[in-house]
Order: C-alpha cells, then sequence, then structure tokens
C-alpha cells in the first residue's frame, strides 16, 4: 500500500469535510433542519483527525520520513531493526504522490547514504550509499572500488562473525573506505568472490549506488543506476532501534547515532 497516497487521500476527505461544514454554517438561514445525528458525528471527528493528517503530510512530504531498515545489506553503518529519519528537502523540494521535483535544494555527494525508489519496482524503497555521480567511471575489481582510475582506499579494522540469511556463520572483515566525502565502514565476505564490474560511466540525472555489506547486497552491480525522479531523501539520524540479533529489546547504544 502507498502509504503517501492514502494519506493525501484522508487529508482530502477529511479537509473537504470541514470545508463542507464551513460553507454550511454560512448558509444556516437557508437551513430548516438539524443535520442528523450521524452527518454531526463525521464533522466532529472530520475537525478532530484534518489539523493532525495536515501535519503529518507536512512533515513527512517536505521536512522529514521515518523508515526502517529490514535487511543486512547497509551493515555495519545501519543495523537491521534501525528505525531511521530520512531529510525530504535535502535534493529538493517535490510535489507529493506523484514525486515531481519543482525546486532544487542541493544534489547527493558521494558517500550519502541514499533512500530511493527501486527503479523496478516503484513500490518499494531501498537504501544505499552514493558511489556514483553524474560523469564518473566506475570500476570494482577485487572487492575495491575505482572512481574515474583513482581505487578508493581500504582500511582493515576487524573481523566479524555474521549470521547471513541461511543462519549460516560468514566471516567477514570490517573496513573503513574513504570516498573523499567522508570515511564510513564496510563488510568484505572472505568466502564469496569480487563481483567484477569494469568501467561504467553514470549518466547524467542518474546516481551509482552500493550497500556497504558489499558481498550481501543487491544494488547497482547488479540492477543499474537510480534516476534523478526515484530519489527520496537523504538518510541522516538513527532514532529508535530494535535488537532484532540479541533476542529483542532497545538497542539503546543505537539511538541518537547519526548515519554517516
Amino acid at each position: 500500500m502507498d502509504f503517501a497516497f492514502w494519506l493525501f487521500v484522508a487529508l482530502m476527505v477529511t479537509g473537504g469535510v470541514v470545508l463542507w461544514d464551513r460553507m454550511i454554517q454560512t448558509r444556516t438561514s437557508e437551513i430548516d433542519r438539524q443535520p442528523s445525528k450521524t452527518i454531526v458525528t463525521v464533522v466532529e471527528y472530520a475537525r478532530a483527525f484534518f489539523p493532525v493528517i495536515l501535519i503529518v503530510f507536512v512533515l513527512r512530504s517536505f521536512i522529514v520520513e521515518p523508515f526502517r531498515i529490514p535487511s543486512g545489506s547497509m551493515l555495519p553503518s545501519l543495523y537491521i531493526g534501525d528505525f531511521i529519519l530520512v531529510s525530504k528537502f535535502s535534493y529538493g523540494i517535490r510535489i507529493p504522490v506523484i514525486n515531481r521535483k519543482i525546486v532544487s535544494l542541493g544534489v547527493p555527494r558521494r558517500g550519502d547514504v541514499l533512500v530511493f525508489r527501486y527503479p523496478h519496482d516503484q513500490k518499494t524503497n531501498f537504501i544505499k550509499r552514493v558511489i556514483g555521480i553524474p560523469g564518473d567511471i566506475i570500476d570494482y575489481r577485487g572487492k575495491q572500488v575505482w572512481i574515474n582510475g583513482v581505487v578508493v582506499p581500504l582500511e582493515p579494522v576487524k573481523h566479524h562473525l555474521l549470521n547471513d540469511s541461511s543462519n549460516s556463520v560468514a566471516s567477514v572483515v570490517e573496513y573503513q573506505e574513504d570516498l573523499g566525502e567522508a570515511k564510513h565502514g564496510v563488510l568484505l565476505d572472505e568466502s564469496r568472490s569480487s563481483r567484477d564490474m569494469m568501467r561504467i560511466t553514470v549518466p547524467p540525472g542518474h546516481y551509482f549506488v552500493m550497500g556497504d555489506n558489499r558481498d550481501h547486497s543487491n544494488d547497482s552491480r547488479f540492477w543499474g543506476f537510480v534516476p534523478d525522479q526515484n530519489l527520496v531523501g537523504r538518510a541522516f539520524l538513527v532514532w529508535f532501534s530494535w535488537d532484532t540479533a540479541g533476542g529483542g529489546g532497545v538497542n539503546w547504544p543505537r539511538l541518537g547515532k547519526t548515519v554517516e
């Protein structure tokens, strides 16, 4: 279900009822009888919910929107069970529902953690890191990223043992990657071969994205570029986190963590 669409419908319905009631009140001299109890109840509910729906709609459409992280494709930066906030105006102001940009306020930079609508299923939101911007030449070989012929530095940090989707334990190495704009962690699975990709040029108005959990991420290496019209916003804060790996409970150290 498209939540933005149904929120817009609820806004129009409650707003329409409130407007209708205001118009009726201005014509009280023309009303010969009192409205039924059902109509009175509907109007009262509309009056109560309209301002709340309006505030939620404006906040969610133009300022900030919450999302939940459902998979481990962005480990170690984002955990399964993290609830994040996404800035809706970082890359411009868009008309709600149809997502058409009307004001440009900025563009994604290398290293940004980006939420976008999956190009092959517009109803599904993905979250990945921006690796290539328009005009960049991207190579991926030997599990390292090359941008415009220059290798992106990787510095080893530590080893991890992670449970994958099949409940088997994978040995991964955490590295710190430096894209020039920002440093962040990535995971490389020692048991998996490199998914090499040679000399891909990012076209105008598109972006090349990858997950930080490089060997366990469905990203631009497999399905291509993200067009500008699919951008939702930039992730910037973990506002809540549920510890799915540790048996449940609030993951307190994650609360308030900035997304880097």
